[in-house]
């Protein structure tokens, strides 16, 4: 029998998951922009800039998933009543919701292109299989089935790093680890395999799970770190939390660059480079978020805390359905020319943002408030939500809240 050992609850990991998922929606917002629509507006390096910097949405969920995982599972023995348990959870409030909205979108895809009720191949059980299979109902969905590849390797890797609990210098080579299996993949597919949505697999993002792993093992050693205030840190915590934020700006700037000079056709670059800057922008916003989140938690007003604890709470569920929001936003230029190099093309790439943002975050507080049957497609009822209907002194869930998205 495992023992269920209690660990100090994390808020700031809300606070987290409401900074990944608006970052998710700054992407997704200015996709067409950055990409074809604004290629020749005068302010095309701020389309650029919003459709780049914020692009660490996924792989800062995926890196806090795998922290919250080995925050909660690490000190527990690896065996069948765990395993259970875990999967049980994943079953009902990933897998599930996961199936049924990668129908729902399948369905919506086959709407907006008129073929809803045609016989065409595309409504074939196999093909709606395979997309399944693949995370490619929707474009966004691939997060969804790359955490579930997660999930199924989560076990090992927790019997793996427990075994090395007593070795320090293997501890320490978690990160490079996953560095090299990220990057051994990369030149894999690079050179050989080819994959096109190499991005839907597992490996392109062992970097940030086993990050997230080894935060969450040396937790207690960051811990200080994280809930200090600049003034209260000694020298080398300053010198360290300077480089971060310094290398950070430097790198996610220069990765903007990067796209800017492909994008208006100036230079051509390797596609290593894409891929090097991308991976060291996100895993350095990984930890400038984590950072960011506890301070936020420690010096927010009790507004904003509120607020963005709860955007954290719903940000799976906000995920799982802002696209529809900009399916349907998007159809305005259909109706109006909109000229993208015009003044009225900017506000709406702001106003398709903010929509997105304020519309899934209204209806999907709603459904969890009014529909019962919501967390079958949505995924779990956020804790402040649960906390109402609580009777007064029952205690509120454990931390075992993976992708509160990932995010």
């Amino acid at each position: 029998m495992s023992q269920s050992i209690k660990k100090e609850r994390l808020p700031q990991l809300d606070l987290f998951r409401a900074m990944a998922i608006f970052c998710v929606i700054q992407v997704h917002s200015s996709s067409f922009a950055a990409a074809e629509q604004a290629l020749n507006s005068p302010i095309y390096y701020f389309y650029n800039w919003m459709n780049i910097f914020f692009k660490i949405g996924t792989p800062c969920f995926i890196f806090l998933s795998s922290f919250v995982l080995f925050y909660n599972y690490y000190d527990r023995p690896v065996n069948k009543e765990l395993i259970g348990h875990f999967y049980k959870k994943r079953l009902t409030y990933i897998i599930l919701p996961y199936i049924l909205v990668s129908c729902c979108y399948f369905l919506l895809v086959a709407w907006q292109r008129g073929e809803l009720a045609s016989n065409s191949k595309m409504y074939e059980l196999q093909l709606l299989g395979m997309k399944l299979l693949t995370g490619t109902s929707y474009t966004h969905l691939y997060f969804v089935f790359i955490s579930i590849q997660f999930y199924i390797l989560f076990p090992l890797a927790l019997w793996l790093f427990q075994s090395f609990r007593k070795s320090k210098i293997l501890l320490a080579l978690i990160i490079p680890l996953g560095l090299a299996i990220q990057y051994g993949f990369y030149f894999w597919n690079k050179f050989e395999l080819h994959i096109p949505n190499k991005g839907s697999y597992a490996p392109s993002y062992m970097a940030y799970y086993f990050m997230g792993a080894a935060i969450a093992i040396y937790f207690e050693h960051l811990k200080g770190w994280l809930k200090s205030d600049w003034k209260d840190m000694s020298g080398k915590q300053k010198m360290w939390t300077g480089l971060l934020w310094g290398s950070w700006l430097i790198v996610a700037f220069t990765h903007v660059q990067i796209w800017l000079s492909y994008r208006q056709h100036w230079s051509s670059p390797n596609t290593t480079w894409f891929e090097v800057l991308w991976n060291a922008h996100t895993l350095l916003s990984a930890l400038v978020l984590m950072r960011a989140s506890f301070l936020i938690q420690r010096r927010g007003s009790v507004f904003w805390n509120k607020a963005l604890t709860r955007l954290g709470e719903l940000s799976f569920a906000v995920y799982l359905f802002h696209p529809v929001v900009l399916l349907f936003y998007r159809r305005l230029r259909d109706h109006y020319t909109i000229p993208g190099d015009s003044a009225m093309y900017f506000l709406y790439i702001i106003g398709g943002s903010a929509c997105a943002l304020a519309i899934s975050w209204l209806f999907t507080q709603f459904c969890f408030r009014r529909l019962p049957f919501a967390s079958i497609f949505l995924g779990s009822v956020p804790y402040s939500l649960k906390k109402k209907k609580k009777a007064p002194g029952t205690h509120g869930p454990g931390q075992d809240r993976t992708v509160k998205m990932n995010g």
